[in-house]
């Protein structure tokens, strides 16, 4: 299918032809019919992605301060990296469009293949053939409504999620500022809404546009106070929209100067928000953001998990305004058609930026138009090279976040015999921009495709936690050798089957591989072999300053996560476990009673004993101060000690002596871990990672989320 994709390392645009999207749970595939350009947002966002790096830092010093801050922390060569594969990930632009359903995914209810639907979403509702969105930012087009008009859908719910905050009664005069695409609608809405309004704007182009749709009268940003004073006999306006698009201070500003006292103020575009004190102090005024469509923004529960609000509780949800946007102009009471300045297929797409980036003109609205004879069975594998190696590893990379191209894929290069021969990922650019880079035989959105392909003995899987159970066990079923990121599962159900299936398929020659990488450190290597003349256990601690993730982060969620002891910790249990040499036999965990947060899983501590009589406790606390090492591990025994810090540097005592062995950089055994799975497979001989281990650490970390609840220590056999 075709996709416009912006690069943001080389600032070009392109229409590509990339992997079409699977129906996913709790979502709908759509074929697009048509699409609408944010002209103010995706002028921003393609005018960044242009600019050189300097450009860009002076832009975001925001992000400039966390790059800064994980140099201090990580290195410089690890950072570099990071950013590298940032800038090389592509940009999918838009996120309004409407089209027919083509798919319905699990557990979504109230919509039929055939159904015209209205999307928005960012990453959801993009300029595409084929879009999955969730269920919940989704609405139906009333048959009134053609799919042209029925695009501005998120705009629609924009400027009136900013009319909702304004609470506007008939008969106020209400001032808006800014007369792009949502200032147009919001113009639209008051004078629906029995209101007079006042509209500004530099451009005398849009200002003739709202008066023709509503506003009683238009002025420029200078005649703006004036013009109010006189319309309500020096009053001032019973409240300003502010819809503008500028970092300038201007808009927020003239909002104080032309309300009446105790008027209100709603900000809807992104403007500089340096408040005045004298009008708003003086005028007692009331000041209001406006969350984008409404309520259920930025909330996963909501968005990408389906679950709704109560009627009774929260009237005007997201999805219920794009919903009343489109009851509107089914109605007559919205035009949104005069707004329609272009309508460009999508294959001209380019043309339609150079119109909004560097044209004489400064156009309202631009649609992308879409053929409308798109199947199901749009091709969701793209051949990339049409060799076939015969390396002896030849993998599938499943999944490719951050981790998977930060970490594991530099791991893989230069491995003799390996080969990656192809990508899958949910989105189709990300699967085909990454499988370009690496050479890949094909990409595709499919994972089926993958465990199909003959040719391909090996998968890395790399997604979110909880598919990580299911595609082990289809992988393992298919015949393939199987290396997962962290965790190997979320469930003891999932465990037992993986170890009934795996008991079978080991015998067979197929490997499987967990990403604990750290036992695989040259910190580790050196360790044991200092300790490997001992007779006694060991004791040991590991100290992790895990650094704080919002509640909301997809890893604090059980669900989806499975929450950070289950999803890091486990790395510090299996270092142990290759410290000492025993399995962990018995766990007793604690967390902190309260937070502000409300997670305290992530701040506990997990005593553990092991089959060779050494003890362990694992300290996890996310409430620490990021200028403080990361990970530490101390060990004792026999007369001896081991101080490891952060996989940089580790001490090793001995009879009143110290030595010192040094990494270049962190080393936390990545490279190391990649190329022992891929002797594992080449040499039958080689074991790799022991299967015991991995569900001993898989068993352990549960039991430990258990006796967090329960306070008991639980005995993992």
């Amino acid at each position: 299918m075709k996709q416009v994709v912006q690069h943001y390392r080389s600032g070009k645009l392109s229409v590509e032809t990339v992997p079409a999207p699977t129906v996913q749970p709790g979502c709908l595939l759509v074929a697009t019919r048509a699409s609408l350009i944010s002209v103010g947002t995706e002028r921003a966002t393609v005018g960044m992605a242009k600019k050189n790096l300097v450009g860009k830092a002076m832009d975001r010093p925001d992000m400039v301060r966390k790059v800064i801050q994980k140099a201090q922390k990580d290195g410089i060569v690890e950072t570099a990296k990071m950013v590298s594969s940032r800038l090389d990930a592509p940009v999918a632009l838009g996120y309004s469009c409407a089209g027919t359903v083509l798919g319905v995914g699990a557990g979504v209810n109230g919509f039929s293949v055939g159904d015209r639907v209205a999307c928005a979403g960012q990453n959801y509702a993009s300029h595409a053939e084929v879009v999955s969105v969730p269920r919940n930012l989704c609405v139906k087009i009333p048959d009134a409504v053609s799919f042209e008009d029925a695009a501005y859908v998120t705009m629609g719910a924009i400027a009136l999620q900013g009319v909702r905050q304004a609470d506007p009664k008939l008969g106020d005069v209400v001032a808006v500022i800014g007369l792009g695409l949502v200032g147009q609608l919001t113009v639209q809405l008051l004078k629906a809404n029995g209101c007079r309004v006042v509209a500004s704007d530099p451009e005398p182009e849009k200002r003739t546009v709202a008066e023709k749709l509503g506003a009683e009268v238009s002025v420029t940003p200078g005649d703006l106070i004036a013009t109010v004073s006189a319309l309500t006999e020096e009053h001032g306006a019973d409240g300003a929209i502010v819809t503008a698009s500028t970092k300038d201070n201007a808009p927020i500003t003239a909002a104080g100067e032309v309300v009446r006292k105790k008027g209100r103020v709603v900000v809807v575009g992104a403007v500089g928000m340096d408040l005045p004190r004298e009008p708003y102090y003086e005028k007692e005024l009331e000041l209001r953001l406006s969350t984008s469509y409404g309520p259920g923004r930025y909330d996963t529960e909501y968005e990408e998990k389906g679950r709704d609000y109560p009627y009774g509780y929260v009237r005007w949800t997201e999805n219920r305004n794009m919903g009343a946007f489109l009851t509107l102009i089914a109605e007559g009471s919205l035009d949104v058609t005069a707004l329609t300045h272009h309508r460009i297929p999508i294959e001209e797409a380019e043309t339609a930026y150079g119109k909004i980036l560097g044209g004489a003109e400064s156009p309202l609205g631009v649609l992308l138009t879409y053929p409308g004879d798109v199947e199901d069975g749009t091709d969701r594998k793209i051949e990339l090279r049409a060799s076939v190696s015969a390396d002896r590893v030849r993998i599938g990379l499943i999944g490719a976040g951050s981790h998977v191209k930060d970490m594991l894929v530099p791991a893989l290069k230069g491995l003799q015999g390996v080969d990656i021969a192809a990508v899958c990922t949910q989105r189709g650019m990300n699967a085909k921009t990454l499988g370009e880079r690496l050479g890949a035989g094909y990409c595709t959105t499919d994972m089926d495709e993958v465990l199909g392909d003959s040719a391909i003995n090996t998968v890395i899987i790399g997604t979110r936690h909880d598919l990580h159970g299911p595609m082990v066990l289809a992988a393992l079923r298919a015949g393939k050798h199987v290396f997962v990121e962290k965790p190997l599962c979320l469930t003891a159900e999932e465990l037992q089957e993986i170890e009934a299936l795996y008991a079978t398929k080991a015998r067979d020659g197929l490997r499987l591989a967990v990403g604990f990488n750290r036992r695989f450190s040259d910190h580790c290597t050196e360790a044991k072999k200092f300790l490997g003349d001992r007779s006694n256990p060991l004791v040991m601690v590991y100290r992790a300053n895990a650094g704080r993730l919002p509640a909301d982060h997809w890893t604090q969620d059980p669900d989806v996560g499975g929450g950070r002891i289950l999803g890091e910790a486990c790395h510090f249990v299996d270092y142990m476990q290759a410290l000492c040499g025993g399995l962990v036999e018995t766990v007793h965990a604690n967390s902190i009673a309260t937070h502000t947060s409300g997670m305290t899983q992530d701040q506990s501590v997990i005593s553990l004993t092991f089959s060779d009589g050494s003890v362990g406790t694992v300290v996890y606390a996310a409430g620490g101060d990021a200028g403080l090492a990361k990970e530490r591990c101390e060990v004792f025994g026999d007369g001896c000690s081991i101080v490891m810090d952060d996989f940089a540097r580790s001490e090793f005592f001995r009879g009143g002596q110290r030595t010192r062995f040094k990494s270049n950089g962190r080393d936390k055994g990545f490279s190391q871990q990649m190329a022992a799975f891929c002797n594992s497979i080449t040499q039958p001989d080689s074991e790799g990672m022991p299967f015991a281990s991995i569900v001993s650490v898989t068993r352990a970390c549960l039991a430990a989320v258990d006796s967090m609840r329960t306070r008991a220590v639980i005995d993992i056999e």
